[in-house]
């Protein structure tokens, strides 16, 4: 399965007001703490890969939450944030994180994001403050990789309909964007 993501930054204000006034479906508001490891055996910044573990809360919840691990493949497209994502749920991230570490993987950073998402016709659309690097809307939908083309099409789409500009598109990830702050 391939993610086809889009992502430009905005100010979310004025993009609520559009997605109100599209009758876009509100979703939940989520926190989310996002730390990547760095492999012993290659550089996931030389390749264009990602390895993470994602703990997601509610953002009105106190408690755990839920715990996943993401592999990120290379991007596959030079006009998105398309690329090949295998993610999986996981019981104890203090856990996972010790496998992690028994293997030689080392925490390399972590990026803290409230993300208010949204649906509207089959692409989720999500509202980003990312802490320490500002705010974004990313759109985004899975697709079989001989549908990209026309996720990413519509993906653009979804963006001008919202007021925004898919030439101010960021292919760079929140991770970088964080360690370049």
């Amino acid at each position: 399965m391939y993610e086809v993501e889009v992502k430009v930054p905005a100010e979310l204000e004025s993009v609520r007001d559009r997605l109100a006034e599209l009758e876009a479906d509100p979703l939940a508001t989520v926190v989310q703490e996002d730390t990547y490891y760095d492999a012993p055996h290659r550089s996931f910044p030389d390749t264009d890969e990602a390895l993470r573990i994602r703990r997601e809360r509610r953002r009105d919840d106190s408690g755990d939450g839920i715990v996943r691990i993401t592999y990120k493949g290379p991007l596959v497209d030079d006009d998105s944030k398309t690329r090949e994502e295998v993610e999986t749920g996981v019981d104890d991230a203090e856990e996972m994180a010790a496998i992690l570490a028994n293997l030689g993987f080392d925490p390399a950073a972590t990026v803290q994001k409230t993300r208010e998402r949204f649906a509207l016709e089959g692409y989720t659309i999500t509202l980003d403050v990312v802490d320490g690097v500002g705010e974004f809307v990313e759109v985004e939908t899975e697709t079989d990789e001989d549908e990209i083309d026309a996720a990413r099409d519509g993906a653009f789409d979804v963006l001008e309909r919202l007021g925004l500009d898919p030439d101010e598109q960021l292919r760079t990830s929140y991770l970088e964007l964080a360690l370049e702050g």
